[in-house]
């Protein structure tokens, strides 16, 4: 792959694969809305070090800035860097995306920009379907009209839900808890039709609880870490009992770059592959790793989420000769380490 279009760059996921491709020598063109739906300083901060390993320049780089809080994005709009070339453009734009089209002869496109998160699909489903279904197919058109063959889409372990575990891809996924996971299952099914119609070459990795260092501030173990590291109230949904098939953020990046083979249309689980770890382990183990103990207020079980994921990751042994190299407890060693190593600033990020 000499060139990839890479959605979602300044995300959490997103971020880390622009690094590790460029690391491969990949000329990546990355794209990101940066829109406010979590402190854009995380987001500032990621594409900081994406400018940085780019040497995009002093300029850029100054204007990335996340150490001081900001209601909207200011940085720059586009900038380039030795084998990047980054453009605040939204998948919502169709004509915004069939520029980039024109402008550049991508070999792939990696899907990753996407509204996240369970609970606030709830609460604004309609922004959940215009990004992640309507932003895949404005996509899939332009892969259409460039003649560029190949996805890889990011997928979700919430399908799963009420299905028995270990969680096969096989396993019929029609039954989401959530609008978000409704629609990621339509673009999974709208990138489908597209492979049977045109012979688009589409990987959907579906992806089990990943965290890790600039994770998402509204995903458990970054809200853990602050929260048992500064001394407020833990907020616990259900008993603790429920339990996550954690993977490492390095894992999930792999894994998602390696997905790029050819391999018609496949839906692939990148997951620890292990027992679950439940959220009252989590809890001991950051309190061990902080030497701090956690202040626990339970809310009650919330009705969009599952109580239990557990990847089965043979498929990905299979076709793309991945497993995980890192194991939970090790990556939540390094996590809390990066915390504490940007504690300054982490300090007034909002939850």
């Amino acid at each position: 792959m000499k060139k990839i279009l890479l959605t979602g760059a300044a995300g959490f996921i997103g971020a880390r694969c622009v690094e590790m491709l460029l690391d491969e020598g990949v000329h990546v063109v990355a794209i990101d809305n940066v829109n406010d739906y979590y402190d854009l300083r995380l987001k500032l901060y990621r594409l900081y070090r994406l400018a940085t390993k780019s040497f995009a320049g002093e300029d850029v780089v100054k204007a990335l800035d996340y150490r001081t809080g900001v209601d909207k994005y200011a940085g720059p709009d586009h900038f380039e860097g030795k084998n990047l070339n980054f453009n605040k453009v939204d998948i919502e734009d169709r004509a915004a995306l069939e520029k980039l089209f024109s402008a550049h002869s991508f070999d792939a496109v990696i899907n990753l920009a996407a509204r996240a998160g369970v609970r606030y699909s709830m609460d604004n489903p309609f922004v959940y379907m215009t990004t992640n279904a309507l932003g895949t197919l404005n996509l899939l058109e332009c892969m259409k009209a460039n003649s560029v063959k190949k996805m890889v889409l990011a997928s979700t372990s919430s399908l799963y839900a009420g299905q028995l575990m270990p969680f096969k891809e096989d396993i019929p996924a029609n039954t989401p808890l959530s609008p978000y996971a409704a629609s990621k299952k339509a673009a999974e099914l709208i990138s489908y039709s597209y492979k049977h119609l045109y012979g688009l070459d589409i990987s959907v990795v579906r992806y089990f609880t990943v965290f890790g260092p600039c994770g998402r501030p509204d995903m458990s173990i970054f809200r853990f870490i602050k929260w048992i590291d500064e001394g407020v109230p833990l907020e616990l949904f259900g008993d603790g009992s429920q339990s996550r098939d954690f993977t490492y953020v390095d894992d999930i990046a792999r894994g998602t770059i390696l997905a790029l083979k050819n391999i018609g249309y496949e839906i692939i689980n990148l997951g620890g592959g292990n027992n679950p770890i439940s959220m009252n382990d989590v809890i001991s183990y950051i309190e061990n790793a902080l030497d701090k103990k956690a202040i626990i207020e339970s809310k009650p079980f919330h009705i969009a989420d599952i109580k239990e994921t557990w990847a089965d990751i043979t498929k990905a042994g299979h076709l793309l000769k991945w497993s995980p190299e890192v194991s939970p407890y090790d990556g939540l060693q390094r996590t809390v380490q990066w915390h504490l190593e940007n504690r300054d600033w982490l300090s007034s990020i909002k939850l």
